[in-house]
């Protein structure tokens, strides 16, 4: 903490302190619970009295929605985390520290983002914008003509255009309608099979 000035780091306490105030109130405002802080029944939480004339449809995307809040309380309750962290390592006299290698971390990366606990050169790689999901290791490649590269391709082939490529062969009312009537169609019909 020595590298900062007392004006940096009163502004970067202030910062840190605002932030949690303002994550505290996520979760005080998004609280899952009755006034006597008993846990939400699916019914109580999505506002209907029963189930039962509900569409499947209707109980999935509450069932999303709830998975939805509670990944993003869980992202949010980490930043928290690393709010309080950061703060208790300024109560301590070693916050501005790299973690890892216990290098000041500069000022401007702080201003930044107030918590971090690693220079830009020691950032571990699940904290980089660089970490991936392990599904996209199994997973397949995207059709020809997906996303970016179908604009590029616009001119190519797809499903849209295969109406109008196979209407130039006819259809089954045109070929209804070009038979041959009477006598004559049974013989057409006979050289068909």
């Amino acid at each position: 903490m020595k590298h900062l000035k007392p004006s940096q780091l009163d502004f970067l306490k202030n910062s840190l302190l605002q932030e949690k105030k303002e994550l505290e109130a996520h979760f005080d405002l998004n609280r899952e619970t009755d006034l006597e802080g008993a846990p939400l029944t699916a019914t109580d939480s999505d506002g209907e009295l029963s189930s039962y004339d509900n569409h499947p449809a209707d109980s999935g995307t509450v069932t999303f929605e709830k998975e939805r809040d509670m990944a993003l309380d869980e992202k949010l309750g980490k930043k928290l985390a690393q709010v309080n962290r950061a703060l208790s390592l300024m109560e301590e006299g070693k916050y501005g520290l790299d973690a890892s290698t216990g290098e000041p971390i500069p000022y401007e990366r702080l201003e930044a983002i107030p918590s971090t606990r690693h220079t830009v050169d020691n950032v571990p790689e699940r904290e980089s914008g660089e970490y991936r999901p392990v599904e996209e290791e199994v997973m397949t490649l995207p059709p020809t003509g997906a996303g970016e590269s179908r604009q590029a391709h616009s001119a190519r082939f797809d499903d849209a255009d295969a109406w109008k490529t196979l209407e130039e062969y006819g259809n089954a009312s045109d070929t209804v309608a070009a038979q041959p009537e009477g006598a004559e169609a049974a013989n057409e019909m006979e050289k068909l099979r």
